[in-house]
């Protein structure tokens, strides 16, 4: 008997890596990517985040098989199913998985939970994850750009609502916060993710309105190490731009010790000081939310009124940019419409997000994978004077294989 040859999709770069990933593993494709950092003389092939990303991968999932090159710059992905909790691959303690992250990760923690947030609605049973290890940065982060776990939990859950997804039961504790360490490279904290909500399709998405105006700011400023007076300057500065604007605003203080990391022989030392503040603007339209976050660089010189006041122009500028979504949120919400119902929804977004690579690429993969092409058109609508688009993604009914839920 002949063997079957297997097809993969093939990609080349380490671009868009935990993506394509997702969506190999949400519509089973096999993918292949190769030439990952294959130029580089100092550090060619899969960095720690990446190797640490495909652990994770294999722990919530069973049957994939991974393999990668000596060199670490091609690898073949076949992917399993979605299992959750009960896959064998993983450390279980108790109920819930756990994930160490290695002293050399200089990615953010939501590198590791946006992905696992997408993957955790089709799977078959409770999503469980602990993430902790010496290289955990719960703030965001200066130099990848990835956003703080507040913002995270308070801008991009919630958006799970909106397909059916109840965001009563998803939780994200933050037992231990940290940000990046010396040269931006691990932190120390403790962040868990606890996803009980499972869905067969995610609803069609219909947030084509107007997104409405903000009717009130939160955020969350947060210091580890540091003095406590830190969170207050933030806060203040961030007032002083915005309290002009907006009546109610309320941003929370959130102090915590720097985290101890044990070293060889025994000894330990703090990692992950630092300061940084999350802001997130709520508009009265359903469903429409901005998000900025600021964070101090790992190498200081920086003072905590600087940080705030940033932090306030930059949602005011992502709020200027219209649309009812972020470019933090966009992928998300992308990607989801487009696994679900084989019925058209429409999101209303603005120019400077649809123009970002990001976004451009998330259309190309999502086309690559099976997904019919997105229609894109200005918005008509009477007495409207925004520049915002109209974006018609048809969902291609990749369901919960796994699980039957209502």
């Amino acid at each position: 008997m002949s063997e079957v040859k297997t097809e993969f999709l093939r990609f080349t770069g380490h671009r868009a890596f935990t993506q394509r990933l997702v969506l190999s593993t949400l519509t089973g494709k096999p993918i292949h990517i190769s030439k990952i950092r294959s130029t580089s003389t100092s550090h060619p092939g899969l960095a720690p985040h990446e190797i640490s990303f495909l652990r994770l991968l294999e722990a919530v999932t069973n049957g994939s098989v991974i393999d990668v090159s000596y060199s670490g710059t091609t690898i073949t992905y076949q992917p399993g199913l979605i299992t959750g909790t009960v896959a064998g691959a993983g450390a279980l303690v108790g109920d819930i998985i756990e994930h160490v992250l290695p002293a050399a990760n200089n990615r953010g923690i939501t590198y590791f939970l946006l992905p696992l947030a997408l993957l955790a609605p089709f799977s078959k049973s409770h999503v469980n994850v602990r993430f902790s290890g010496p290289g955990v940065i719960t703030a965001a982060t200066h130099s990848t750009g990835d956003i703080s776990v507040d913002t995270f939990r308070t801008a991009i859950l919630p958006l799970y609502r909106l397909f059916g997804i109840l965001p009563a039961r998803i939780e994200l504790r933050v037992l231990a916060r940290s940000c990046a360490g010396p040269h931006g490279r691990g932190g120390g904290g403790v962040v868990e993710l606890r996803f009980a909500s499972q869905v067969r399709l995610p609803k069609t998405l219909h947030l084509n309105r107007r997104p409405g105006r903000i009717r009130r700011i939160r955020g969350v400023a947060y210091c580890t190490g540091v003095s406590a007076s830190h969170n207050n300057r933030m806060i203040m500065a961030a007032r002083a731009v915005l309290n002009q604007l907006v009546s109610d605003v309320h941003v929370a203080a959130q102090y915590d010790p720097a985290p101890l990391v044990g070293e060889k022989g025994g000894a330990q030392r703090k990692i992950g000081i630092g300061f940084g503040l999350s802001l997130v603007a709520e508009s009265s339209a359903e469903g429409v939310v901005y998000a900025a976050d600021e964070v101090a660089p790992p190498e200081g010189g920086v003072v905590p009124e600087d940080i705030g006041t940033r932090c306030a122009y930059q949602l005011l500028e992502v709020i200027a940019q219209g649309g009812c979504v972020t470019a933090a949120s966009s992928s998300t919400l992308l990607t989801l419409m487009a696994m679900g119902a084989e019925d058209v929804g429409r999101l209303r977004v603005g120019r400077e997000v649809m123009g970002r690579e990001e976004t451009i690429g998330l259309a190309r993969d999502l086309k690559t994978f099976g997904a019919s092409s997105w229609g894109v058109r200005d918005v008509d609508e009477e007495g409207d004077e925004s520049n915002d688009l109209i974006v018609s993604v048809k969902g291609t009914g990749v369901g919960n294989v796994g699980r039957k839920v209502a």
